[in-house]
């Protein structure tokens, strides 16, 4: 018996010391139900963490203390809120957190104004803090399959977002039912998806201003294909839409059985 504990302290060891050396530590399907001491003592020395498909409920605040960590994968645990120390993670840059069970977010999210990604699908988020707004670098948002029932203004403020996603799926709630006019601040922004929601109309400057956008999808939503086609910047969108398509087909580009699908339900 005291020979396998031995070996099990030389893994544990062992295990310890790759973590400081490469800076990753990754624990999938670990079955933890608690974030564990020996990672949040590895202190500065933790880049990348990785505890997807565990149980855990919560993110204790001595997450505080990985100060250079530059992404945080939590996605799919039973996580029901942040710490409102999250903010001090100052070197993060991406941060997945989708297929957990929170319910907002904390104003002190937009501290961290070196995250470029931010996901969180597949939650319970009835809104999201204005303060998102201070998140410069921030060139993905996806908010998929949540219950928001709209984007706050200061999403317009978000200056290097490029993809923007509030998709729903088909039997949920559908809840979004217009955008902010600061969307059109969005310069940068190429894809636009919020299926399923209850979205009327568009803020009527989005396609003359955002001239980078390449690929709206607004199925299952109440607007039609005649307001959308009337909208001014139509037809520039329309031929930035075609020739990312001659281009090449992949998975942001949506194919109906005409062709080159429209993005809304005509």
């Amino acid at each position: 018996m005291g020979c396998c504990q031995s070996k099990g302290a030389d893994s544990k060891a062992n295990r310890i010391a790759r973590w400081r050396s490469t800076g990753i530590v990754a624990l999938r399907d670990a079955k933890l139900k608690t974030f564990p001491d020996e990672v949040l003592e590895l202190d500065r020395s933790v880049r990348t963490l990785d505890l997807t498909h565990n149980k855990l409920v919560e993110i204790p605040v001595d997450i505080s203390k990985l100060v250079n960590m530059q992404r945080l994968i939590l996605a799919s645990n039973l996580i029901e809120q942040l710490p409102i120390n999250i903010g001090k993670l100052q070197s993060l840059k991406v941060m997945i957190l989708d297929g957990n069970q929170i319910t907002s977010l904390p104003d002190e999210l937009g501290q961290l104004v070196r995250l470029e990604k931010l996901s969180i699908s597949g939650n319970m988020l009835m809104s999201l803090p204005e303060t998102i707004g201070s998140l410069r670098n921030l060139s993905l948002l996806n908010v998929c399959n949540n219950k928001l029932k709209y984007l706050p203004e200061s999403v317009g403020s978000c200056f290097s977002l490029e993809e923007l996603q509030a998709n729903v799926c088909k039997f949920a709630d559908n809840l979004i039912e217009e955008l902010p006019a600061s969307v059109c601040n969005l310069v940068h922004l190429k894809s636009l998806c919020l299926n399923n929601n209850k979205v009327s109309q568009i803020p009527p400057n989005l396609l003359k201003d955002c001239k980078a956008l390449q690929n709206i999808s607004l199925h299952g939503n109440p607007i039609s294909m005649d307001q959308f086609q009337q909208m001014e910047g139509f037809q520039e969108f329309e031929a930035r839409r075609k020739k990312k398509f001659d281009k090449q087909i992949d998975s942001n580009v949506m194919i109906g059985s005409n062709g080159l699908d429209e993005g809304v339900d005509l």
